[in-house]
């Protein structure tokens, strides 16, 4: 079995899911239930966000990818790092989610402001807010996981 991985400069790096595999699992566990009851295509947006700002290579490739298999448009996927000046292009909702995940992801620039999760709160219930708070929760955890182990952008290992 395998248990490193080798990055782009030819560095061995820890392969994470084989050699954590009940970690690995308990994530995959934590994504798939922060996901439930969310619209795909606002699941993609989110992690595609909090990937430019972390700059996780691996991850931006695979749920860009995923965002078009959900039928996300190229125009949408082009204004996500650029949103606030393309609203247009986003609901209401996927504005909150996007201003949320941006202030969770980049939590420790000055917390999450009271403006940012109010309007959160008004776009989704308790149970989706929560569920979108998980979401983010997890891609940033994914990110950094991709990017402590050097993951190769373009190797998506899911079957």
């Amino acid at each position: 079995m395998t248990t490193t991985n080798t990055n782009v400069t030819g560095t061995a790096r820890l392969n994470f899911a084989k050699t954590a595999p009940k970690v690995f699992r308990a994530l995959i566990g934590f994504d798939a239930a922060a996901r439930e009851g969310l619209d795909p295509t606002l699941v993609e947006l989110i992690q595609i966000r909090a990937s430019h700002l972390n700059h996780c290579a691996y991850c931006l490739h695979m749920h860009t990818n995923d965002a078009r298999k959900a039928g996300e448009t190229e125009d949408r996927l082009h204004m996500v790092p650029v949103w606030r000046e393309a609203r247009h292009f986003f609901t209401e909702k996927e504005q909150a989610a996007l201003a949320l995940t941006e202030a969770v992801t980049l939590v420790a620039d000055g917390g999450v402001p009271d403006t940012v999760y109010a309007a959160a709160a008004a776009c989704f219930d308790e149970q989706e807010l929560a569920h979108v708070l998980s979401l983010i929760l997890t891609i940033n955890t994914w990110n950094r996981v991709a990017l402590s182990t050097a993951k190769v952008a373009g190797t998506d290992e899911r079957g």
